[in-house]
C-alpha cells in the first residue's frame, strides 16, 4: 500500500505562482511512475504533469511551458511548480502513483487550485 499526502493548493492571482507537493509513504520502493492530474466541474479528469522513476517527464498540453515537474533525492516527494497561472488552471489538483509489479493506482485525496482575481 502507498499512502498520498498532499500540500499547496490554495487562491492564487492571473499570472502568479503556487508550489503543491505530494509526499508517498508505505510501500515505496518500487514506485514506476508519479504525476498530477487534475479535474474541473463538469470536466474529465486530465493528465497535468507525470514522471516516472528514470526521471522522463511528460507534460499535458495546456500547461507546456508553465508547469514544471520534480521530484526529491529520495524520489518520494513530488512537486509541481506551477507558473504563470491561469483561471482555466483552476481545479482539484491528484496526486498519482503507480508502482512496478502492482496493478493498483494510488491517489491522494485531492487539493484545490483557484486562479481568480
Amino acid at each position: 500500500q502507498v499512502q498520498l499526502v498532499e500540500s499547496g493548493g490554495g487562491l492564487v492571482q492571473p499570472g502568479g505562482s503556487l508550489r503543491l507537493s505530494c509526499a508517498a509513504s508505505g510501500s515505496t520502493f518500487s514506485i514506476a511512475t508519479m504525476g498530477w492530474y487534475r479535474q474541473a466541474p463538469g470536466k474529465q479528469r486530465e493528465l497535468v504533469a507525470a514522471i516516472t522513476s528514470d526521471s522522463r517527464t511528460n507534460y499535458g498540453d495546456s500547461v507546456k511551458g508553465r508547469f514544471s515537474i520534480s521530484r526529491d533525492n529520495a524520489k518520494t516527494t513530488m512537486y509541481l511548480q506551477m507558473n504563470s497561472l491561469k483561471p482555466e488552471d483552476t481545479a482539484v489538483y491528484y496526486c498519482n502513483v503507480r508502482r512496478f509489479k502492482d496493478p493498483a493506482d494510488y491517489w491522494g485525496q485531492g487539493t484545490q487550485v483557484t486562479v481568480s482575481s
